[in-house]
């Protein structure tokens, strides 16, 4: 139901374009995309690496109750943690899914390289565009 919901504003399909532009200039492979069901997040991923996103619910935002967002949190780093992809795994979500998965508090139009270390994730890198 996207006019119900925030879209994705002129310069956010800018970024989304330049992110797919810096993916492919580093000649950084994309097996996978998955992406919030926000059409804000779909978009972006269309956009930025021209291919149809899975949806993965777990990315969308998280849940207000502890035990659901624990959870959510946990469905996320399972599917981060069972990824076997020669190229790389994707994800596109929200400001406050990546603080509570990284510790990190993107710009907008950012993104935060990771990789699995223990129980969580360790941040590689960001990109601004």
């Amino acid at each position: 139901q996207c006019p119900t919901q925030l879209n994705l504003s002129a310069r956010g399909q800018q970024q989304a374009s330049r992110i797919g532009a810096l993916f492919a200039a580093r000649a950084a492979p994309i097996e996978r995309v998955l992406s919030s069901r926000y059409c804000r997040c779909l978009d972006t991923a269309r956009i930025a690496f021209e291919a149809e996103p899975e949806p993965f619910a777990p990315l969308d935002l998280l849940k207000t109750d502890p035990a659901e967002k624990a959870a959510q949190l946990a469905a996320i780093m399972a599917e981060i943690r069972g990824y076997s992809g020669s190229d790389n795994l994707v994800l596109v979500t929200h400001l406050e899914n990546i603080v509570a998965l990284t510790g990190v508090t993107p710009r907008e139009g950012e993104a935060v390289v990771v990789e699995p270390q223990g129980d969580g994730l360790k941040v590689l890198g960001r990109v601004t565009f």
